[in-house]
């Protein structure tokens, strides 16, 4: 899946990804970085608004885990269960988000018991980024439920 076949995806699955402007820039197997213009994302200071860095990173974290799945022949429903982002600095231009996978120990753990109960957690890590800099940081846990076959416990 190319990165622009990505992007159709989320914008067709995800509606707030359009509203949001939201692109995927890059994906190197192990992260990936989404990119949003502020004018759609703007607050009443006209910086970027907290929803909108907030969703970014979720999205992010999301679309790093619904890739990985992918690539390892994994169909799975992928939902957020948990979401903590620090808000460092004002974000006053576009942005991004960035995910990076867990290490390697923690992501065949996650494998692991995905395989065998169907069912599994992962933490994702990363960070908000704009041209000041970082605007803040990103953990998430998500829950992966297999698809392929019986319904996860």
């Amino acid at each position: 899946m190319t990165l622009d076949e990505t992007t159709r995806y989320l914008h067709d699955h995800i509606p707030l990804t359009r509203h949001l402007g939201a692109v995927v820039e890059a994906y190197d197997r192990t992260s990936v970085r989404l990119a949003a213009p502020l004018a759609p994302n703007l607050n009443h200071r006209s910086t970027a608004f907290g929803g909108s860095l907030s969703a970014l990173a979720i999205l992010a974290g999301w679309t790093l885990l619904h890739l990985a799945l992918r690539e390892r022949g994994i169909e799975a429903r992928l939902v957020i269960q948990r979401s903590e982002v620090d808000f460092d600095e004002p974000v006053g231009g576009d942005f991004t988000a960035t995910a990076s996978l867990p290490g390697y120990a923690d992501w065949e753990r996650f494998l692991a018991t995905l395989a065998r109960r169907r069912k599994a957690r992962v933490r994702v890590r990363g960070a908000i980024h704009s041209q000041s800099g970082v605007g803040g940081t990103y953990e998430g846990v998500y829950v992966a439920a297999r698809l392929d076959g019986a319904p996860a416990a």
